[in-house]
């Protein structure tokens, strides 16, 4: 296959007669970097510095445009218009080979004259990339948090100013910069997406590796166009540019001959955030022990190869996304908690170092190493295949109480389309109410978070009365992906498990016994099926028998007098049309 979409950027052998400045082992620090793009934003009107918001440190992260209408309104219209990359660099300072890769795409393409067509005489995308979002991880500079990592000589820190790892904020949104994204990724609603990171783990021969979205979440129109059409093709040009392309070494054991994994873009991440919006999306890892420059060369290599893609194939692109957003919007059933399939394997060849396990002599130990004077080629297991271990039926709408501000927020951020109640009504709405009734946390902090896991909930219907700042959200819309991930309680990434909803899972009015234990006779009068289950579980359970707390508790918590909002979380189906 020729490379025949783009040639003037697809200089990809190697960067000979470019800048040192960017092909060498350093990266510039975030002032550097910014005063560097303001000035060709002054140079030249084809390339468009825009100040998008703010990050947590305090310095606003920006939004480099290419090829936009040299006006900043029609510039995003043009993006939402027409064909549209966004590239992410620096998600992870440390990791900042996509920094030094789009300041070199910039240079090549100003000496290329700044073509806007191929030699076919398609059209240059619009073409975007953030210079780098974690600009708190910009900051903290040094040569030392990276260990296991061959150059540059300094660069950020994974963590941001709020010591977040930003790669796992897009649902939570814990960050600015989080906000500040939404905002960027909305108003381009980009084709195509590429996250710019650096790998850790085994040892092997292949610089450039690559992520792409889990087959089995994506809408069919995307699937094929990714893993039928985009893959192969980006491999071949990747070959051509110098750079073999290799799926992510994901370990399925310690080392990659005991297989690899397909890894599992869960929404908190970028890609997978991304993926919920249908972009053609990847997420690129250079391997951390190579050289910096051979690096940065490897994901220039996949920038121009992707653009070269998206050149010739806009059109595919286009129609595979507008297919997407339509079959959204149609289903009946959402799928989710996507577990590997390990029964279902298949095989890649892959090239290799010999792990050996020589013994350490500081700590007198076997450890693994990998001897590179010993290469091999053979296949090896790939376990490629996830499967969703639950589903539930698509309602008509969902529910938000107003009072949940900090989820209304998110959905705003993300343009979710609502609507909002505005007064009251005596009329009642039927609907499906979510009671939690187990969970479990981590005794340890997640992302600043004690993720809920291994949730039970239980669906009951009722009549609630809307109230003002409800918002009412319909599920056939083109953003229904996200919003099923973040409101389905028992999604991997729900905002139920990012403890959104925590203050409903502690219970706010009790009893005193020795008042509350003269009323249970009146209470199981009342209510003849609690009589018989109080009756049943005292006589099989010697425990509950002989404790007058339990007892107590068992009845009170049946009665009239406990709380209906606890457990209950803030969030609704409705089936019915109104």
């Amino acid at each position: 296959m020729k490379l025949v979409y783009f040639i003037p950027l697809l200089l990809m052998s190697h960067l000979n007669g470019y800048s040192q400045k960017w092909s060498g082992n350093t990266t510039p620090t975030y002032p550097e970097l910014i005063s560097h793009l303001q000035e060709l934003d002054k140079q030249h009107k084809e390339i468009q510095l825009f100040n998008m918001g703010s990050s947590d440190y305090g310095l606003p992260i920006y939004l480099c445009v290419i090829n936009g209408a040299k006006d900043s309104l029609k510039t995003f219209e043009k993006a939402k218009n027409q064909t549209t990359i966004l590239i992410n660099n620096a998600i992870h300072a440390g990791e900042p080979d996509g920094v030094n890769a789009c300041l070199l795409w910039l240079e090549q393409w100003i000496r290329a004259e700044k073509p806007t067509k191929s030699n076919e005489g398609k059209n240059l995308p619009v073409i975007a990339f953030i210079p780098a979002y974690n600009v708190g991880g910009m900051m903290n500079r040094s040569s030392k948090s990276r260990a296991n990592q061959n150059g540059p000589e300094t660069y950020g820190f994974r963590g941001s100013a709020k010591n977040l790892d930003l790669n796992r904020d897009f649902i939570k949104m814990d960050a600015s910069n989080s906000f500040t994204f939404a905002r960027i990724f909305h108003a381009l609603d980009p084709d195509v997406f590429i996250d710019n990171h650096v790998s850790n783990g085994a040892d092997y021969p292949y610089t450039l590796t690559y992520i792409s979205s889990l087959k089995e979440r994506m809408a069919p129109s995307m699937r094929v166009l990714t893993y039928e059409s985009c893959i192969p093709t980006l491999t071949a040009y990747c070959q051509t540019g110098n750079f073999e392309l290799f799926p992510y070494v994901e370990l399925k054991g310690e080392t990659p001959e005991s297989g690899i994994v397909a890894f599992n873009d869960l929404p908190r991440y970028a890609m997978g955030y991304a993926s919920l919006f249908h972009s053609l999306s990847f997420t690129v890892e250079t391997h951390m022990l190579k050289p910096f420059p051979e690096r940065v060369a490897a994901t220039l290599s996949f920038m121009n190869s992707l653009i070269a893609y998206t050149i010739g194939h806009s059109e595919e692109i286009e129609t595979a996304r507008n297919s997407a957003k339509n079959w959204v919007k149609n289903q009946t059933t959402y799928y989710y908690n996507y577990q590997l399939n390990e029964k279902q394997v298949d095989q890649i060849r892959f090239k290799g170092y010999q792990a050996i396990y020589p013994e350490h002599p500081v700590t007198g130990l076997k450890q693994l190493a990998y001897d590179r004077s010993q290469r091999y080629e053979k296949y090896i297991p790939y376990f490629n295949s996830y499967v969703a271990k639950d589903s539930v039926i698509i309602p008509k709408y969902y529910i938000v109480s107003g009072q949940e501000q900090a989820v209304i927020e998110r959905l705003e951020s993300n343009q979710v389309d609502f609507t909002r109640i505005t007064a009251s009504s005596t009329k009642t709405v039927e609907v499906s109410s979510f009671i939690v009734k187990d969970f479990k946390a981590p005794s340890k902090p997640y992302e600043g978070h004690f993720k809920l896991h291994d949730l039970k909930i239980e669906k009951q219907t009722i009549q609630l009365a809307l109230k003002p700042g409800d918002i009412l959200i319909p599920c056939q819309q083109e953003k229904a992906s996200f919003i099923h991930a973040v409101l389905q309680p028992l999604a991997e990434d729900s905002y139920l498990t990012w403890n959104f909803f925590d203050s409903y899972l502690q219970q706010k009015e009790y009893f005193s016994a020795y008042v509350f234990k003269d009323q249970i006779a009146e209470i199981l009068e009342a209510q003849p099926k609690l009589k018989e289950a109080y009756e049943q579980r005292k006589q099989l359970d010697v425990k509950f028998a002989n404790d007058e707390w339990e007892q107590l508790f068992f009845i009170y918590r049946n009665s009239p007098y406990f709380e209906p909002s606890y457990m209950r979380l803030p969030i609704y189906e409705v089936y019915r049309a109104f």
